[in-house]
C-alpha cells in the first residue's frame, strides 16, 4: 500500500526565507501540504508565507537556540495539531583558507548547519515520535567530498550527515525515518555569493565535471519534495550524486594529495595579494545571519 505523500501533512522548513528552503516550501504547499516556516527574517518569511497555497505560518528562530527551537516546535503542535514532516534546512556558508577565514564566520557556519541541525532535531522529534513522522536532514555534496578552502562548510555537512544515520539507527523502530538530502553547486544565493570571490570560483570551475556545474534550483528541489514524499533514506538533488557514493571513500586522499597540492599553489599567488581579507559569511542568507545575530546583542 503506498503512502499518501504530504497532502494534508503538516512539514516543518527551517530556513525558509529563500533559496532551497522558500522553494521547496512552495512545492511542498502545492502538493497539498500544510507549512510551518522557520527561520530568522520575519519580513522575507511572511511574504513566503501569504504566497503559499494552502496553510501556512511562519515563526523567527535561531535554530542554534535550543530553547527558542524548543519554543516554536510547541507553538507549531498548538497551531496545527501534528508535525509530520521536519526539514532542517538552515544553513550558512564560508569559504577561503582556514587561517585567513574569519573566526566568528568559521565557527557560525559549525553552530548553525551542525548544531543548528541538532537543536531542530532535539525540538521536533517528540513530535515526529508521535506521528511516526520523517526528518529530512539536507547535507550536501561537501559531506562526501572534502574541498581546500571549504572546511567549515565540509566538517558541519559531514558532521549532519553523520548524525541523521545515527539517529536513523536510533528511532527507526518507533516508527520515525530519517532521511539525508545531498545537493551540489546548485543555483542559490549561497552559491552565487561563494562565486564572488575569484579564487574559489577559480577554483570550482578546473573542478572535474559534473562536480564544476552550478545546477538549476527547480529541478533539484523537485527531486527533495519527491524524495519527501517518499520518506527516502537518501535523497539526490542531482542524480549523479548517487554514484558518488561509491567512490567517495577514496575521495580524501586524491584531493587532499596531488589534487588539492597542485589547485593551491595555482590558486597562492591570488590568495597572498588578499591575506589581510577576513572573510565572512557568504551570499544575503550569509548577511541576514550576521544582521540577525549584530541586532541581537546590540545594547542601546
Amino acid at each position: 500500500m503506498s503512502r499518501p505523500g504530504v497532502r494534508g501533512k503538516v512539514v516543518v522548513v527551517t530556513g525558509a526565507a529563500r533559496g532551497v528552503g522558500e522553494l521547496l516550501a512552495r512545492k511542498l504547499a502545492a502538493r497539498g501540504a500544510r507549512l510551518a516556516l522557520v527561520g530568522l527574517e520575519p519580513d522575507e518569511l511572511k511574504r513566503v508565507a501569504a504566497s503559499l497555497e494552502g496553510d501556512a505560518a511562519y515563526w523567527t528562530a535561531d535554530v542554534t537556540d535550543r530553547e527558542s527551537m524548543t519554543w516554536v516546535a510547541g507553538e507549531v503542535l498548538a497551531r496545527f495539531g501534528r508535525i509530520d514532516v521536519v526539514v532542517a534546512n538552515a544553513g550558512v556558508a564560508t569559504g577561503g583558507p582556514f587561517l585567513d577565514a574569519d573566526p566568528d564566520a568559521f565557527d557560525r557556519v559549525i553552530h548553525v548547519n551542525l548544531l543548528g541541525s541538532i537543536a531542530t532535531a532535539r525540538a521536533f522529534l517528540p513530535a515526529l515520535v508521535a506521528s511516526r513522522g520523517y526528518l529530512l536532514q539536507i547535507a550536501s555534496l561537501a559531506a562526501m567530498t572534502p574541498a581546500p578552502m571549504m572546511a567549515a562548510y565540509c566538517a558541519s555537512k559531514s558532521g549532519v550527515e553523520a548524525f541523521a544515520h545515527s539517529l536513523r539507527a536510533e528511532v527507526g523502530h518507533q516508527g520515525v525515518a530519517v532521511g539525508v538530502g545531498y545537493l551540489s553547486w546548485t543555483d542559490t544565493d549561497m552559491v552565487r555569493g561563494a562565486d564572488e570571490d575569484d579564487v574559489l570560483r577559480e577554483l570550482r570551475a578546473r573542478l572535474p565535471w559534473p562536480t564544476n556545474r552550478t545546477y538549476p534550483l527547480e529541478p533539484a528541489v523537485e527531486r527533495i519534495a519527491s524524495g519527501i514524499d517518499r520518506r527516502s533514506p537518501h535523497v539526490y538533488a542531482q542524480w549523479w550524486l548517487r554514484g558518488m557514493q561509491s567512490v567517495r571513500g577514496y575521495l580524501p586522499a586524491f584531493i587532499g594529495g596531488p589534487l588539492g597540492r597542485r589547485e593551491m599553489r595555482r590558486a597562492a599567488p591570488a590568495l597572498a595579494r588578499g591575506t589581510t581579507t577576513r572573510r565572512g559569511l557568504v551570499g544575503r542568507g550569509g548577511a541576514a545571519d550576521e544582521s540577525a545575530r549584530a541586532a541581537e546583542h546590540h545594547v542601546p
